[in-house]
């Protein structure tokens, strides 16, 4: 079967692993009202199309950072591809650069930065982290990054632990054997590969490893080791992105970590303008959670967004396709996208502002 919807992908996927795999991908913190609320979110904007446009040459081709990107789409981090597929990263930076897709690579992948980057050389590459306790080992991924040709670094600012992942809990989910962070020293990820009724592995190494204290004042000190745009990830509040421009970054990542961490955050679109309002337009903001369809990144780019970031959709395509499937994933939302700006009138990017949507009015919210 070809998959014509990411749900499709997602179904293949689902056949394919192990459960408690599909478990630690798809599950969330708490009761996951915020993963459900993702989707959901997005559909309460209605497309407001315009006609008698001259929509014969479509353009949805970006540029960030000075990257040129097919889409204004990427792969957003995620640990330990290796349990979707034994390709892992190298995989997934094939299938993201033959879409002309931008990789956020994990902290915790399983492949080296130099062997993600030589996978997909004319890729575009940026490197997401956390802040670890042992902040040298921090700096050292840093400079491998500039060295291996990456051209951002995002910061993961809404977990000084890993959430309270219910069915990670009843799977006492651990890492298997051979299942390894390759860009940190063992004694900083072996936690995670401890197995224990009632336990997750994954947030117990966090509650080892991630540094609860970090505060904005630490920022400065990995700008001074960088000359790489700095990004930061996890932020929902005007009040965070204000505070954030003071600090000098230079992005943002709207995200509710898919509702992997605090259970009841606002869904992603609707923080999303909050954010947007805050900073200077010439702030790149990004945004994921919840995007299933090429509209929901025409939605997305119309609510102020500069790209958008996929998360679970990627590891379907991996689980199922390899670097093949990533690609029919990323190549599938450009098309949707395409034909969402045709038939809206809306035939460049800049031409989908908030003018391109409605709110969706209460009782029209059965629509799928």
């Amino acid at each position: 079967m070809v998959p014509l919807t990411l749900a499709e992908h997602g179904a293949l996927a689902r056949a394919r692993l192990p459960a408690a795999v599909w478990d630690f991908f798809e599950g969330a913190a708490g009761a996951e009202w915020t993963a459900r609320a993702n989707p959901d979110a997005w559909r309460r904007y209605l497309l407001r199309p315009r006609v008698l446009v001259d929509v014969s040459a479509p353009d949805c081709a970006t540029e960030l950072f000075g990257a040129r990107l097919a889409a204004p789409y990427g792969v957003a981090p995620m640990a330990y591809h290796g349990l979707a597929h034994p390709d892992a990263e190298c995989a997934t930076a094939r299938g993201a650069a033959g879409a002309g897709a931008l990789l956020v690579t994990s902290i915790f992948a399983g492949r080296t930065l130099e062997q993600v980057a030589g996978a997909a050389p004319d890729g575009t590459h940026w490197l997401q982290l956390y802040w670890l306790r042992e902040r040298e080992a921090l700096a050292a991924l840093v400079a491998r990054a500039e060295a291996a040709g990456y051209r951002a670094l995002v910061l993961t600012v809404d977990a000084p632990k890993v959430g309270r992942r219910l069915r990670d809990l009843r799977n006492a989910f651990a890492l298997p054997p051979g299942m390894t962070a390759a860009n940190l020293a063992p004694r900083l990820t072996s936690g995670a590969s401890h197995a224990e009724p009632g336990r997750s592995g994954i947030e117990e190494h966090s509650r080892q490893q991630f540094d609860p204290a970090v505060t904005w004042a630490d920022l400065a000190w990995l700008r001074r080791r960088t000359a790489l745009p700095l990004l930061l990830k996890g932020v929902l509040t005007a009040e965070d992105a204000e505070l954030a421009v003071e600090h000098g970054v230079d992005g943002l990542v709207v995200s509710n970590h898919g509702g992997r961490q605090l259970d009841g955050t606002p869904p992603a679109p609707d923080a999303l303008a909050e954010v947007v309002d805050a900073v200077p337009a010439d702030l790149p903001v990004l945004v994921d959670g919840g995007l299933r369809h090429g509209a929901d990144l025409a939605r997305a780019l119309a609510l102020g967004a500069r790209a958008a970031l996929i998360g679970r959709p990627v590891l379907w395509g991996l689980a199922h396709g390899g670097a093949d499937g990533v690609r029919a994933v990323f190549d599938l939302l450009r098309e949707e996208l395409l034909d969402t700006m045709v038939l809206s009138g809306r035939p460049t990017l800049a031409d989908l502002d908030r003018g391109a949507l409605a709110p969706r009015p209460p009782a029209a919210r059965t629509h799928p």
